[in-house]
């Protein structure tokens, strides 16, 4: 698998645990969107709902590496051999400077684009359950499907509450 073309797998994952490492880069994708779009919101209320949906897409990834070292006994040998290799004297947190700041006007589309990746993600899981025969790694990938859905209309909501314009029929009591 490579993502060459930005964001597209290249070449069909069939084994469990490759399509458990699709699932990885997944939420990989989504925890650094989301941590963009954060970095480039004034708004506190929508950075708070944005911050939630990347703990979330953070926990997503450690369900499925998880479910991978089950799955992958050199996966699980490799936790193993690392533990005691790597080392780092400060965890302190990293933050880049951010140099070119979007519009104002940019957050609605940065929301769009989270809930067309929370879509993308939804049937990429989908697909996934369909081709794993396991059920414990299908009970897991289930459940990060359901809180993709809940991702959804969390950013639905977000979105139908700061755009002027109107998106049909959906819509909460404002």
């Amino acid at each position: 698998m490579s993502y060459t073309t930005d964001r597209q797998p290249q070449g069909r994952a069939r084994s469990t645990a490759n399509l458990l490492r699709e699932g990885m880069i997944a939420e990989l994708v989504a925890i650094d969107d989301y941590s963009y779009f954060i970095s480039y919101t004034d708004n506190r209320e929508v950075k708070e709902i944005l911050h939630h949906i990347m703990e979330e897409e953070k926990r997503h990834y450690g369900m499925f590496l998880d479910a991978l070292r089950k799955v992958d006994d050199e996966e699980s040998a490799m936790q193993e051999k690392v533990k005691n290799e790597v080392k780092l004297s400060n965890r302190g947190r990293e933050k880049l400077g951010i140099k070119n700041r979007p519009a104002k006007d940019d957050l609605l589309k940065f929301i769009r684009d989270a809930i067309k990746g929370e879509l993308e993600a939804i049937i990429l899981y989908d697909h996934m359950v369909n081709e794993i025969c396991d059920e414990y790694v299908n009970k897991i990938i289930n459940s990060i499907t359901k809180e993709e859905k809940e991702h959804v209309e969390e950013l639905t909501k977000v979105l139908v509450l700061l755009d002027k314009d109107t998106y049909g029929p959906i819509g909460w009591d404002l």
